[in-house]
């Protein structure tokens, strides 16, 4: 698709902020990958071959009497069940054998675990004699790795931290897409329309926006069950304010402009003028803010989380596991990893906001 010499300029201005662009593929990169966080982090093999027919657990439940069990969900960690299928085929794991909610049963330490790769010696002597059968003169190597160690009940925190990103950036996306669209509506009502409409709006907004948001949204969530969606519509209820009044100033600026006469002297109507005409004008103010709505969107979900009021106990949650960190100060793996991707996560869209806001600064020009 050929851009514009418009569009060109914005994407070689977008280009020109190295930290923001190389942000902007980093995250990317990362969002991707959490994406398919069922192909690097499950409890589930990618593909099982089972006497001669090819298998797809990743994709399909099967039960376990298919491989001489009983008729349950088959648990593919099971020595029996893993020794069975090698006997008549081979499993294709994925790197790493923990899902989101898998719990290691037999820990080298009491929970939550340390990073198999941080175990002593005594510590990888005394988890490798507790196999059946025991394995002797084993390493660290022989055991499963939990690169990131385990948390408070024994699950991985790696894969908590896939799954638990995939959920932070899907919420702040979604909020932020359905926060944008009822704040330009709202903006722009108020702008194009003026006078008593503008004036009527207004101060709805600023009462709305005098509320003690944080409280509320404590009270609301503490009083429903919580879930992605409800989380999602609780939080919406004060998003959408911060671009009304960025959209708001726009259309009082262009709503007297010459080429929205001339359309009102065609006799277009009030909803086309407002789409077609002053509507892309106003977007560039919305694209700029649109990574910080989404970054603020990330911010009070994990709060949330952390407060104990977010996603439903056992959700792979960042805020969860700052929270789990926080009870759990001798196990300083879970406090640093949430920590630390987290502070990731908010920089690159911080940067990659920073970029965007370049792209359509009309006073920048090439190089």
């Amino acid at each position: 698709m050929k851009l514009s010499p418009l569009n060109r300029r914005r994407l070689a201005n977008f280009k020109r902020n190295r930290r923001g662009y190389y942000a902007f593929w980093l995250f990317l990169v990362m969002f991707v990958a959490s994406m398919g966080s069922e192909f690097i982090c499950n409890d589930r093999p990618l593909f099982v071959s089972y006497k001669g027919e090819g298998l797809f657990p990743v994709f399909v439940t099967y039960a376990e009497d298919k491989f001489g069990g009983f008729e349950a969900i088959t648990d593919y960690r099971d020595p029996v069940i893993a020794d069975e299928i090698e006997a008549h085929g081979f499993i294709l794991w994925p790197p790493i054998r923990f899902a989101n909610n898998t719990t290691k049963l037999d820990p080298p330490t009491p929970v939550p675990s340390p990073p198999t790769w941080a175990l002593s010696q005594a510590q990888c002597k005394a988890a490798l004699a507790k196999r059946k059968p025991p394995a002797d003169g084993g390493t660290c190597r022989d055991l499963e790795m939990n690169w990131l160690g385990t948390d408070a009940n024994g699950r991985d925190v790696v894969a908590r931290l896939f799954y638990g990103f995939r959920i932070s950036v899907l919420f702040g996306l979604i909020l932020a897409g359905v926060s944008s669209v009822v704040g330009v509506a709202a903006g722009a009502v108020q702008g194009y329309f003026g006078g008593r409409v503008d004036l009527i709006m207004q101060r709805g907004i600023e009462i709305w926006s005098s509320l003690p948001q944080l409280y509320i949204l404590i009270i609301l969530s503490a009083l429903l069950s919580p879930s992605f969606g409800v989380l999602l519509g609780i939080l919406l209820l004060f998003s959408w304010v911060s671009l009304v009044h960025v959209v708001r100033a726009e259309f009082l600026r262009a709503r007297n402009f010459e080429y929205v006469n001339a359309a009102r002297a065609l006799g277009l109507g009030d909803f086309k003028i407002i789409v077609k005409h002053v509507l892309p004008n106003a977007m560039v103010a919305t694209l700029t803010f649109a990574p910080f709505i989404v970054n603020s969107s990330i911010g009070a979900l994990t709060s949330l989380d952390f407060l104990g009021l977010g996603m439903p106990p056992g959700s792979p949650s960042l805020g969860e596991l700052l929270f789990e960190g926080k009870d759990n100060l001798s196990a300083p793996w879970l406090a640093l990893s949430a920590f630390f991707i987290v502070a990731a996560m908010l920089s690159l869209l911080v940067f990659i906001g920073e970029a965007v806001r370049d792209a359509f600064d009309p006073r920048k020009t090439f190089a």
